[in-house]
């Protein structure tokens, strides 16, 4: 039997592994050699400590790597993030990295990949938002070998970028895949698990936006107070940890444990099977524009950080500051279902994912740049 390539995926936080473990058990399933290298909030006990979900997955080694403390700016992490992964892979040797979406670790690893031309893989490329994260995710567009992105619109905006049309496949989003299966867990013994003591619940997801920061702690306040209002019990879970964060931590470290239960991070199985039970979602999360929508799950989208991204008659768009336009969402939209929304996929990115691994052409792609106009 042919050795398949050896394959590295970069994963930072909780949200990112959700998206590329079901393509690395994919992977492993087919041959591949799989391994992760572990960094950002995975590595923070006050995040959850979510290493230990990466350290489950059977059949793929991990390597562990701090690459910031309490307190530190992102150039500072960016740097550190560098130095150590140039350290691993000049020891590992990978054939293909892959890198998702628009954090600060995806961005050095990228680098470095570029700089060393190791091919490196894009997952996610192509999506817009607000902030800071728009300009990392398409830099680490521009740096990529190749790109697995999660619709065509995404994918016209790369090309739009200059990348070669050939270099870029549409897959869908990765994490639909699991949401298109059943969980896998009970919803009660997901609700006993995380000690949420009604099973008629929402589900609140606010993430700092790090050209706001400075005012991530009045948005946080005004939501909660909003949803205090409701009289609804809330699932709030914690934000990551971009600069912002600690106005939100604050704020969320008040509400009343009779409303609210606060989790610091959840295993993506048991967000599954929360996040269809819902009676709505509400925050900032991705979650609210992709996942949501593909369960038919009412989202109510909060602040400018999903701005421009898609949008379906599942989902609602609000400033914190609109406390009467929070209630009526919540009342008029508690358990409505919607139609499945298809924006960013069918479910079966995995298996577009692997076909594509196995064909020479994928390899065979020479790693020189050239800007491809679009117009021509």
């Amino acid at each position: 039997m042919i050795q398949k390539q050896r394959l590295l995926f970069v994963t930072g936080t909780r949200a990112d592994f959700g998206k590329i473990e079901p393509l690395a058990k994919a992977a492993i399933a087919d041959g591949f050699s799989v391994s992760f290298f572990v960094t950002g909030m995975h590595m923070l006990e006050s995040y959850g400590l979510t290493k230990i979900e990466v350290n489950r997955l059977a059949g793929a080694a991990v390597h562990e790597f701090v690459n910031q403390r309490p307190g530190d700016p992102q150039d500072v992490i960016l740097a550190k993030t560098m130095l150590g992964f140039s350290d691993f892979i000049m020891e590992d040797k990978p054939d293909l990295v892959l890198v998702h979406g628009d954090r600060v670790e995806a961005l050095a690893c990228a680098l470095v990949c570029a700089t060393n031309y190791v091919k490196c893989a894009h997952i996610e490329g192509g999506e817009v938002s607000g902030t800071i994260d728009e300009i990392l995710r398409h830099c680490n567009s521009k740096l990529a070998y190749c790109h697995f992105v999660s619709s065509q619109t995404a994918a016209r905006r790369v090309q739009a970028l200059g990348e070669d049309a050939g270099s870029i496949h549409v897959i869908g989003s990765p994490e639909l895949d699991i949401h298109r299966q059943p969980s896998g867990f009970a919803l009660q013994d997901v609700l006993s698990h995380y000690e949420i003591r009604s099973p008629d619940y929402g589900i609140c997801i606010l993430h700092p936006v790090t050209s706001e920061a400075a005012t991530m702690g009045q948005q946080a306040k005004d939501l909660c107070a909003a949803l205090k209002s409701s009289g609804k019990y809330f699932v709030v879970i914690k934000p990551n940890n971009d600069p912002g964060s600690e106005g939100i931590l604050q704020v969320i470290e008040t509400l009343p444990e009779s409303q609210f239960q606060i989790i610091p991070s959840m295993r993506f199985g048991r967000f599954s099977e929360l996040l269809r039970n819902a009676g709505c979602l509400v925050g900032n999360s991705s979650a609210g524009v992709r996942e949501a929508p593909f369960l038919g799950v009412a989202s109510l989208d909060i602040g400018t950080r999903q701005t421009d991204r898609a949008f379906g008659p599942s989902i609602s768009k609000l400033p914190a500051s609109d406390r009467r336009g929070i209630l009526q969402f919540i009342e008029t939209n508690w358990h409505k279902r919607f139609a499945r929304g298809a924006e960013f996929g069918d479910g079966n990115a995995t298996e577009h994912f692997i076909t594509l691994l196995n064909t020479d052409a994928f390899w065979q792609r020479s790693m020189q740049k050239q800007f491809h106009d679009i117009a021509s």
